[in-house]
């Protein structure tokens, strides 16, 4: 399976030959260097949670437009699309298949942000190999520990890098690709990359530094 990186937290999965999409928001399409077209071929889209750098519903338009993938998200980013006109196979927790993709939506509360409220939030296990926590630490995340590969937020506004590193520790993943880092110049997600990879190194976890649309990695 490969997993590329496409700016902050939009992931894209490949196996057997069919794509699978989690969180196009904001901050992939927002300097151009990313376009929807770029995912005229996936196949679902999945949105962890309504956020818009997690969710971009104009590009979000576009690449349904020109792949016809079918959308998985709960149910309040369901209604949410449902305004737009947009489908949404609606997946609040257990398993669900998307072609050759298990996956197991696990409800998670969202992190403590400064805001009036919080969105409803679906962290995803694909294969039962890899755990997408979007941008969530919750306890329900913990009874998936030891997962091979733990897609983890690395920067935020609701966290320190002691409190990511130590969840991770936490998860004893075999290995980690960092996302939620798209606000951050490139000198500086050098810095931030090299202190979590250093971390990492010492617990004997494998740390990819997925920092250029579309760099991937086969896990």
């Amino acid at each position: 399976m490969k997993i590329a990186k496409y700016i902050h937290s939009c992931l894209l999965f490949e196996e057997e030959g069919e794509k699978l999409l989690f969180d196009p928001g904001t901050h992939t399409f927002v300097e151009g260097l990313v376009k929807p077209d770029a995912f005229r071929d996936v196949s679902t889209v999945v949105i962890t949670h309504g956020h818009p750098d997690h969710l971009d519903l104009n590009a979000l338009k576009q690449i349904l437009a020109l792949s016809g993938a079918v959308v998985i998200a709960n149910g309040e980013v369901a209604d949410t699309l449902g305004k737009e006109d947009i489908d949404v196979t609606v997946v609040e927790e257990g398993e669900h298949a998307a072609g050759p993709f298990r996956l197991r939506a696990i409800p998670t509360p969202h992190e403590p942000i400064l805001a009036p409220s919080l969105p409803r939030h679906t962290a995803f296990l694909v294969n039962e190999r890899v755990l997408n926590c979007a941008d969530s630490f919750g306890e329900p995340l913990l009874a998936h520990a030891g997962v091979d590969v733990l897609i983890v937020p690395v920067m935020a506004p609701f966290l320190t890098e002691v409190g990511a590193f130590d969840f991770a520790r936490r998860m004893r993943p075999r290995q980690v690709i960092p996302v939620h880092d798209g606000y951050s110049k490139p000198f500086f997600l050098k810095l931030r990359y090299d202190n979590y990879e250093k971390q990492f190194d010492q617990i004997g976890v494998k740390f990819h530094r997925l920092a250029e649309p579309g760099d991937g990695v086969t896990v």
